[in-house]
């Protein structure tokens, strides 16, 4: 027999509130990042976990001190941080001779780590080193992958998803222009993976619609893809599992064909269009001779004059 989970009752409000915080919802709140810094992460470690932290603000934590774990050999110092903290996806960063300026990203489900790639980095370029003007904090940004292979290789595959879920920010239900400030850029070309990052200048154009520059405000990074812990199809579909309560609700009778034109079918009682009603008109009026085949009876011809 399984043991019974303990059962964790709330001694006090502020408890409750807590409590009540990290029960399961119907839509689920902003995905929290925490920022980890290995036993033996270098200078190169530690400024890109400030940068991203800088770029994830409000939405991440940064651990500051150094903490010796590898993720993967012994993942439950990840777990233990991540029922600590509240948080969902990590990004976990150390340096050795056989790996170096290693970084390693991933995702939680239920408080379990689902799957977690590591990336290399090759070359990097910090917030600090472009004297260029930043994005406010908690700016919501856009993403753009380029490559075929992000959609070919598996691998890739999770790695922009993972991605998608790391940078994308809050659900909004409307955009505004002036909102769309801050472009992320991930390209996949010939093994490594190139991000950058772009301030969106909106100029005057002389029309409606203004003209766009880019300007790269960093952080920069060119990584190369090591070793993959990607969760098995089962539980990877049983994470995107959504409540009931959420998925539409399908309306019978009703079809849509391939121009998104909806058709909708009535289903009614056997008539009879004989007896249906009409607005007097002249011309709807039966003749004489109309009336009499419908009674059975035929009418004798008149004969003419002679």
């Amino acid at each position: 027999m399984e043991p019974l989970e303990r059962v964790v009752k709330p001694k006090t409000k502020r408890a409750k509130r807590f409590l009540e915080k990290r029960e399961p919802k119907l839509k689920e709140n902003t995905k929290n990042a925490m920022l980890i810094k290995g036993g033996n992460a270098n200078l190169t470690v530690t400024e890109v976990l400030k940068d991203i932290y800088a770029v994830k603000k409000p939405f991440a934590v940064l651990y500051k001190k150094k903490n010796i774990t590898r993720p993967f050999e012994d993942q439950t110092s990840l777990e233990f941080f991540s029922k600590k903290s509240d948080c969902s996806l990590f990004l976990f960063g150390s340096h050795n001779k056989k790996r170096p300026n290693n970084l390693v990203i991933g995702r939680m489900f239920d408080y379990h780590v689902l799957d977690m790639i590591e990336l290399g980095i090759e070359k990097f370029v910090s917030l600090k080193d472009l004297k260029n003007s930043k994005c406010p904090e908690g700016t919501k940004p856009m993403l753009i992958f380029a490559g075929d292979v992000f959609d070919v290789n598996e691998e890739y595959r999770r790695l922009k998803s993972l991605l998608i879920d790391f940078f994308r920010g809050p659900t909004v239900p409307s955009v505004r222009l002036a909102g769309l400030e801050y472009l992320l850029h991930f390209t996949a070309l010939e093994g490594r993976i190139y991000m950058r990052s772009y301030k969106v200048l909106l100029k005057k154009s002389g029309c409606k619609i203004p003209r766009i520059e880019l300007e790269e405000m960093g952080p920069s990074l060119d990584l190369v893809m090591r070793r993959t812990h990607l969760a098995s199809d089962d539980l990877y579909k049983r994470s995107l599992k959504q409540p009931k309560a959420l998925k539409p609700k399908k309306k019978k009778n009703i079809s849509h064909d391939v121009f998104g034109t909806t058709y909708g079918r009535i289903h009614m009682q056997k008539q009879d269009l004989g007896k249906l009603q009409t607005r007097k008109m002249k011309g709807l009026k039966k003749r004489p001779a109309e009336k009499s085949a419908e009674d059975g009876r035929v009418s004798p011809k008149k004969s003419k004059p002679a």
